[in-house]
């Protein structure tokens, strides 16, 4: 029986190469590539937690190595500049806060990514995340949570299409960390120790601002905080330092603390108030994508997460145009963030999600039916 190809995308961690090593085990035809998606990786500090720095693809070509299979480079810079850097900076310069990962895997690996595998007539593409792909009973493919709850990942895979879900394998969805990590040191892989990356890659200093500051060539102007009344209460240093429910580096003084808790980039204010004032039942989500079905045809109970780190709460989700949902949690969770995605659940299962657009219903707009 001929060989299945496939390309695996290899970061230089310890979950990707034992991903690699899982299907080579499994008879596949193994490719490995890593991305290279900015200019200046080469800058980016050994010691830091950010992904794809220059000692990763040096040890993703040493697990490839050790493992048997080719390993390639791919350049893919100019496309991530477009479609994660610029969109991450739009947003923030919209008073938004995106998730720069979702576009990242939205655009980079199953987009890019993809379309190299097909130009080197591979099946399938594989990563190292800790998701399930099954299908139903109808043959739709389904995405769920893996085995192991703590190192979920499929907020970040919500956007994946029926098509990108048919040619994608996750090695890793029946596994634990602990597990994985077992695997790589009984291999005796470089990586088999290595601490996970969790820092924006073009951005590890976690300096969204300076990010965008250098990114652009221009200066940031400076505001008005004020209070939910209209008050001024201070001078802020420009609304890309800031984010929904951030208390810290405000450089307000008062009786009580003082939360950001929405900004207005047209009128380039930041609005502050109590953290009481950050808690809000409903949300409008854009730029959707369902994944067990087309739309949503009535209101569909779900388990919703609002970020990443966030504990998915009950809700009520319905569409309300052909891009467009609607969400009313039970109960009111605190800082709804525009910009960042919400992902609907049934169970273990992805329903799908989109991106928050707002969080609060103002005098022009009414509750939808």
């Amino acid at each position: 029986m001929e060989q299945k190809k496939v390309l695996i995308a290899m970061s230089g961690g310890v979950d990707s190469s034992v991903a690699a090593h899982l299907l080579k085990e499994k008879g596949y035809d193994c490719i490995g590539a890593m991305m290279k998606l900015f200019e200046g990786e080469e800058n980016t500090a050994p010691s830091s937690r950010a992904c794809c720095s220059v000692t990763d693809a040096e040890d993703a070509r040493a697990v490839a190595t050790a493992l048997g299979i080719p390993f390639f480079v791919f350049n893919f810079s100019d496309s991530f500049e477009a479609q994660v850097m610029d969109r991450f900076v739009a947003a923030y310069q919209q008073g938004r806060t995106p998730n720069p990962c979702i576009d990242c895997n939205r655009y980079m690996k199953f987009e890019k990514f993809l379309t190299r595998a097909t130009e080197l007539e591979a099946e399938y593409i594989a990563t190292g995340h800790y998701a399930k792909i099954t299908r139903d009973t109808n043959g739709r493919y389904l995405l769920s949570r893996g085995n192991d709850v703590t190192k979920d990942q499929t907020y970040v895979l919500y956007a994946m299409t029926q098509s990108q879900l048919a040619r994608t394998i996750f090695p890793l969805g029946a596994l634990t960390k602990e597990v994985v990590r077992d695997i790589a040191a009984s291999l005796s892989l470089t990586t088999a120790a290595k601490s996970d990356s969790q820092d924006i890659c073009f951005a590890p200093d976690k300096d969204y601002a300076g990010f965008i500051t250098r990114h652009t060539g221009q200066p940031t102007q400076g505001g008005d905080f004020i209070s939910p009344a209209g008050e001024v209460l201070g001078r802020h240093k420009g609304i890309i330092h800031y984010t929904i429910g951030q208390r810290k580096g405000l450089g307000l003084y008062g009786p009580e603390p003082q939360y950001v808790s929405k900004i207005d980039p047209d009128a380039n204010t930041v609005i502050v108030g109590r953290s009481e004032d950050l808690f809000n039942k409903s949300l409008v989500a854009q730029d959707i994508n369902l994944i067990p079905i087309e739309k949503l045809d009535s209101h569909l109970n779900v388990q919703a997460k609002i970020r990443y780190s966030h504990q998915a709460q009950p809700a009520r989700v319905w569409q309300t145009g052909p891009d467009e949902l609607y969400l009313e949690f039970e109960k009111p969770q605190r800082a709804i963030t525009p910009g960042q995605a919400v992902v609907l659940y049934d169970g273990d299962i992805v329903i799908g999600g989109g991106t928050i657009n707002y969080s609060e219903l103002n005098e022009k707009q009414s509750r939808p039916s």
